[in-house]
């Protein structure tokens, strides 16, 4: 039987690389780069081959191969595995770049910083401090080849070959040997009678000197260059002055000296060393302290490290969001480190956790993951977004905060073109038809009209055709002005979505009314849409042949293109959506709009009767388009602003101008409706206007408007009157018995859009009825002035217990 001798080298769970990294360790360890064969991690694998004939020189590495071993710090080299054998040994430890490599490598790049310096030569001393005052051992080999980097851009203390006990166990220092290595020994060493007074730290903090000065000026020539400073700062020359000093006695201790520069002003002193000593003592940190230190984080981290944000800034966000309970305060920080990340890693690190919090039902949360969706959509796939989002973030289009409505809006934008066929065709607009119709906040309903408009290339054409020309028409008619702006917009952005038919019957009826509109910004965008849609139809009726082309869009599939077409000829969607208004909610919950009259809608039957909104006493700029009229006092009701003004939501966008006057399209909807309040005082009159039958009923929402009625029976037909004859006429005004008649005798209609009176017929009655109301007042003062005259009058005081008698 013959037996075969295992391999220990092949065995190993480590693979070499041959790739060496630059500026090796001198001496005869050799660094190579490697990885663990399960799982291919990469890891570093310092090398010794035994020869013959170096018997100290061995004994030295394998003193070396013990000692990191049993050491662990975090400032020290991190041992993984070891392979010791007759011909070699092997050191495995964490992937690491040796520290001359790492700064070569950060200064051609334009990226080393005096932030990240400090924080190294920190960790340094640190772990010297660790060495000396809790093992009394003495590294004996403090130099730039001794230290190396990690992937955070921590620095790691290594080189252990020549470390031995400060207190005289095991004999003194090993020869070195090595040339490279023994101009960093201090000049005490050098003599031989031995009467110099030094203390056990001392010739290490001499070599700490020697790195420093390596570290800002390059490698060492000779000994005699330490008395140039160079580029040391001038925060840390007095420091550095103290390791160099000849008199080993001065030279402070490890903990002494990083005390020294944590001082005010001192070179320690900054906030990226503040950050790293907080992460590493964050397990025992009270919640507050790791709220306030995450809500602090966002704004240092643009000044830092990408190496450092990705490795070592990153996991402890993942871990104080999963086990930490830290909430939304990680969700800025974490976004902003994943700028840093690849896709890949993206997908792995941050979607997972993205997923999760959605599912969260704090509002915090839920409202920071809205706003900053742009950061991380792109990232999203959709059997993701479909399944996992977005049945959580249609909540927030019923949530009582209307500040989470407004952000849920605003997120379809970048979820849109990600959703499926059921979601984008009936849920969303579901919910978008509700909003539209029944949210009590009119700069809610004004943008959910914004985002339709933009979404509108993403829909079906048969949920296009149904869906856009009669929500358009419907904020058209919203008592919120800027709504009313939104509308007509809306038409404008989509006008290649339209066939002819639909855009001389359906859509220039509707902008045709708003040319009376009270306000002069919707006028204004109500005439240049008229002309635009004319034009349009003025050229296919002077070439027919044109007709194909102006259409090609209607009938076609969804198609992002369109969009990007629609929203070119409006400029209104992108940029006007990014400021919404649920700020100017939270800071005027009760204080009324200043609407205009705005012709009501007849309520449908079952719907009480709405409450009577004050109207300006003021006339606007519109002049005879209203006339004026006294206010009415109206209780204010704050219990609206109780139900979400008790929290800061965050970066909610603050007050601008909502009518002001345009001049072109590109800027005609971002300040037509970006700064307007709504008032919570009239939510039964806003919710009326509406004539749903059932909130979910999607072909009771969205409806194309009926027909219009026939005349009542005795109208004569308008070539039966006498128009401008020479006889005077003694019938009267013959539209005045069917203005009355109409009023008396009209029923709401069951449609989507009640009873539109496109003749404006209120409008010329206006007068009639603000005449009549006022007499009816000033009759119901005088009966009370004449009652309050006759108690007064009455015969003689009456005397308290008596009867008055008849």
């Amino acid at each position: 039987m013959w037996f075969f001798a295992r391999d220990p080298v092949r065995d190993f769970p480590f693979e070499l690389s041959p790739e060496l990294p630059k500026g090796g360790p001198p001496g005869p360890w050799v660094l190579h780069r490697g990885r663990k064969k399960a799982t291919g991690s990469p890891v570093s694998i310092f090398v010794y081959d035994v020869k013959p004939g170096v018997e100290e020189q061995t004994q030295v590495a394998k003193a070396a191969f013990k000692r990191l071993k049993t050491l662990r710090h975090p400032n020290i080299l991190a041992y993984i595995d070891g392979l010791e054998t007759d011909k070699c040994l092997h050191i495995v430890t964490e992937a690491v770049t040796p520290l001359g490599a790492y700064l070569k490598a950060r200064a051609e790049a334009g990226d080393l910083k005096e932030l990240e310096l400090s924080w190294g030569l920190h960790q340094i001393v640190k772990a010297l401090s660790f060495l000396v005052n809790d093992c009394s051992l003495i590294h004996n080999n403090v130099c730039m080849a001794a230290v190396f980097v990690d992937r955070a851009g921590e620095w790691k203390l290594g080189g252990l070959d020549y470390m031995y006990s400060a207190q005289g166990n095991g004999g003194g220092p090993p020869r070195k040997g090595i040339p490279e290595l023994e101009q960093y020994d201090p000049p005490e060493l050098a003599d031989a009678s031995g009467r110099a007074v030094r203390e056990k730290w001392s010739a290490d903090m001499w070599r700490l000197g020697c790195l420093i000065w390596e570290v800002f000026n390059g490698p060492l020539p000779r000994a005699a260059a330490l008395r140039n400073p160079g580029k040391i700062p001038k925060s840390l020359v007095p420091h550095y002055c103290e390791l160099v000093g000849a008199n080993p006695k001065v030279r402070p201790n490890p903990a002494r000296f990083l005390q020294n520069c944590r001082a005010p002003d001192g070179f320690m002193n900054n906030r990226f060393v503040e950050i790293n000593l907080f992460l590493e003592e964050i397990q025992i940190k009270e919640p507050a302290e790791k709220q306030k230190f995450f809500q602090e984080l966002s704004k240092s981290l643009d000044s830092f490290p990408e190496d450092f944000c990705r490795h070592k800034v990153l996991p402890q966000l993942l871990t104080a969001f999963e086990f930490g309970n830290a909430g939304a305060v990680v969700l800025t920080p974490l976004f902003k480190v994943g700028k840093f990340l690849g896709a890949e890693e993206y997908q792995q690190k941050i979607i997972p956790v993205v997923v999760k919090m959605f599912s969260s039902t704090d509002r915090a949360m839920r409202i920071r993951l809205l706003q900053q969706m742009e950061q991380f959509i792109q990232y999203l796939d959709e059997p993701t977004v479909n399944t996992q989002i977005f049945p959580h973030v249609v909540h927030g289009f019923l949530d009582t905060n209307p500040a989470i409505r407004e952000q849920t809006v605003k997120s379809m934008l970048l979820l849109a073109p990600k959703l499926n066929e059921t979601n984008l065709n009936v849920e969303l607009m579901k919910h978008f038809a509700r909003l539209q119709a029944k949210d009590e906040q009119g700069p809610i309903r004004c943008n959910t009209t914004v985002c339709l408009g933009k979404i509108g290339s993403y829909l079906s054409a048969s949920t296009r055709h149904r869906v856009l020309a009669s929500a358009f028409s419907r904020a058209t008619k919203d008592p919120f002005a800027p709504s009313r702006v939104a509308g007509v917009l809306g038409f404008a952005a989509t006008h290649n979505l339209y066939s002819m038919n639909d855009c001389a019957h359906k859509i220039l009826p509707v902008l045709c009314s708003l040319t009376v509109d009270p306000e002069r910004s919707v006028r204004d965008q109500a005439f240049k849409a008229i002309r635009s849609f004319l034009s349009k139809l003025e050229s296919v009726s002077e070439d027919p042949t044109q007709l194909a082309e102006a259409e090609k869009d209607v009938h076609a599939a969804s198609s992002p293109g369109m969009g990007g077409a629609a929203a070119s000829w409006a400029g209104w969607a992108v940029t006007g959506v990014s400021s919404l208004t649920s700020k100017l909610i939270r800071a005027h919950p009760t204080a009324a709009p200043a609407e205009t009259n705005v012709p009501q809608r007849p309520v449908s039957e079952g719907l009480p009767a709405p409450a009577p909104t004050p109207v300006a006493a003021t006339p606007t700029t519109s002049g005879h388009w209203e006339t004026q009229e006294e206010s009415k006092d109206a209780e204010e009701d704050s219990t609206a602003a109780d139900r979400w003004d008790d929290e800061d939501w965050g970066s909610l966008e603050e007050a601008e101008s909502v009518l002001a006057q345009q001049d072109n399209w590109s800027t005609g909807g971002q300040a037509s409706w970006a700064g307007q309040t709504s008032n919570p005082g009239h939510k039964s009159q806003e919710s009326d206007w509406s004539s749903w039958e059932a909130e979910d009923a999607w072909e009771q929402g969205w409806q194309e408007p009926s027909p219009p009625e026939p005349p009542p029976e005795g109208t004569r037909l308008a070539s039966e009157y006498n128009w401008g004859g020479p006889e005077p006429s003694d019938k009267g005004d013959p539209f005045a018995a069917l203005s009355v008649h109409r009023e008396a005798g009209a029923q709401p209609r069951r449609d989507s859009w009640g009873d539109d009176n496109w003749e404006g017929l209120e409008a010329e009655s206006r007068q009639a009825k603000a005449e009549l109301a006022r007499k009816k007042r000033e009759e119901r003062r005088r009966e009370m002035e004449a009652k309050r005259a006759e108690k007064k009058t009455a015969k003689g005081p009456m005397k308290l217990g008596t009867r008055k008698l008849d």
